[in-house]
């Protein structure tokens, strides 16, 4: 059982949460109408910090904070991917995120599937990109629950059976109410709360572990003599699947319906900007939680079969005193809520935007979508917590590793579309379901791994990037074909260049300061 203090301590830090949930409709202008914009992204009135708190509170999932060290600690090297990774999101969010955002703004958008419908002129591609992104979202929305679970049973917080249950579904309850009402603003302000909780109870974990052993050389050594030394470092074979999976999961990050949703939050692009600017703090963040895998192995920490997330749990109920054990838990615990909160409204907006509205009630007025989008994210939480109480663990991590594969295959028709629009609407479907099945073969075939064997099993690499390049080969080569046989494309209405362009600084002449 969960020391006293560590259970007072964790239940504050929820607490805290759930009072700064309720205070989110302060965040809300009395005189505005409703509207979808105004749910789903706070009327795009977020600044420089709250956006910053809001998209790395979301990128940085709790699922996140565990699976990267106990992925060190049980493959060492290979798991710190996740840092280059999302160090290369941060100039990819600065150029496709603002852009993205001045496009959505001038014409109303909030999903990219409104993008994509505007952009090509075809209902059909928008609904692919939206159904795509709905797909991908929900098992990483019950990761989240997985996470939370991860965290309080490694910490005895987390009671068995059905005592257990309702700790979980009490924990989402209070989320789905905050969401409902308030929309992203709810969110938006736990972030904060997430923030100083995630980082305060990091360094304090880190200090302690550096103080134990004496720095960090001593901890990398006692980890390489459990894992056999090489394991710590990246051997000639696996930098190829290293490098693919961290290009590829870059790429699949940003077309997130989670992540767009974020973004398109806040008040202008040059926040936007700011924001990727500072990002590398939360992968700062995310690399010492890599660290903390490699102090459970060089601590002895016995994490169980199939159950490394755990490990860093484990080590911090070894090295902590209760209440800041408490604390740490409580803070992995609202990194959950944070992202799983913005994945709900992401796919319900999706769904009314690109399905609801385009297919079954095209006159919906701004209330009625509001009001069915509430009722989708609702669902959508009832449906992940129904799906973790369903189904094995393992289940919603192989259907998350095929949603990253899944949501990279929008990449041709968000994220190029962006700069050219050369490619035909129906070219960009045929690439997408050649994507599709392409990458679900591979993952499958290889018992849901996501690193794939190429040329006579010598060279790994991450399936989702390999499907890119098939999908984006199929879409340029049927686009020339529907080219010559004049198939026409639906209207541009973006006001985006038609082919790929180099902007030209205008000059300026001497005289200017």
């Amino acid at each position: 059982m969960a020391d006293a203090a560590m259970t007072a301590t964790f239940l504050a830090v929820i607490g805290g949460a759930s009072l700064l949930a309720v205070t989110a409709r302060r965040l809300r202008p009395v005189d505005r109408l409703p509207s979808l914009e105004s749910w789903a992204l706070a009327d795009r009135s977020l600044g420089p910090v709250w956006t910053w708190l809001l998209l790395g509170g979301t990128i940085f999932t709790a699922y996140t904070f565990t699976a990267v060290p106990g992925l060190a600690y049980g493959n060492g090297a290979p798991a710190f991917f996740a840092v280059p990774y999302t160090v290369i999101v941060c100039p990819l969010a600065f150029v496709l995120l603002t852009r993205l955002w001045e496009v959505a703004r001038r014409h109303g958008y909030v999903t990219a599937g409104d993008f994509v419908r505007g952009r090509y002129g075809s209902a059909p591609l928008a609904l692919v990109v939206a159904l795509t992104g709905i797909l991908a979202t929900m098992p990483y929305l019950a990761l989240q629950l997985l996470g939370i679970r991860a965290v309080l049973t490694a910490g005895g917080v987390y009671p068995k059976g059905a005592a257990g249950d309702l700790v979980m579904v009490a924990l989402f309850a209070g989320l789905a109410v905050a969401t409902y009402r308030h929309g992203l603003r709810a969110p938006a302000v736990i972030s904060a709360l997430k923030a100083v909780a995630v980082f305060v109870s990091l360094t304090a974990v880190c200090w302690l572990v550096l103080r134990r052993f004496g720095g960090p050389g001593p901890v990398f050594d006692g980890a390489a003599e459990r894992l056999g030394g090489p394991a710590l470092l990246l051997s000639p074979e696996q930098q190829p699947a290293y490098a693919t999976l961290a290009l590829g999961s870059a790429l699949a990050l940003l077309m997130y319906p989670h992540v767009l949703t974020a973004g398109f939050a806040a008040d202008g692009p040059r926040t936007v900007r700011k924001v990727t600017v500072a990002l590398p703090a939360w992968t700062g963040l995310l690399a010492l939680f890599g660290f903390l895998g490699v102090a459970a192995l060089a601590t002895g920490v016995r994490a169980p079969e199939g159950g490394a997330e755990a490990a860093v749990p484990m080590l911090v109920d070894r090295l902590m005193p209760a209440p800041l054990a408490g604390l740490v838990f409580g803070a992995i615990t609202v990194g959950a809520l944070v992202p799983a909160a913005v994945m709900s409204i992401a796919a319900a907006t999706g769904f009314v935007r690109n399905v609801y509205v385009e297919y079954f009630q095209p006159t919906a007025t701004p209330k009625r979508q509001v009001r069915i989008a509430k009722a989708v994210s609702l669902t959508a939480k009832v449906g992940a917590v129904a799906f973790v109480f369903g189904l094995r663990d393992q289940d919603a991590i192989n259907l998350q590793l095929l949603g990253g594969v899944w949501i990279l295959q929008i990449f041709p028709a968000v994220a190029v579309g962006l700069f050219t629009g050369r490619l035909h609407p129906r070219a960009l479907l045929a690439g997408w379901a050649v994507g599709m099945v392409t990458g679900t073969f591979l993952v499958v075939r290889e018992g849901f791994s996501s690193i794939v064997l190429l040329g006579g099993g010598s060279l790994e690499i991450y399936a989702g990037l390999l499907a890119l390049l098939v999908n984006l080969t199929v879409a340029v080569a049927t686009t020339a074909v529907l080219e010559r046989l004049g198939v026409p494309r639906g209207a541009d209405v973006t006001d985006l260049p038609s082919r790929l362009t180099v902007r030209r600084r205008p000059e300026t002449g001497a005289s200017n300061p």
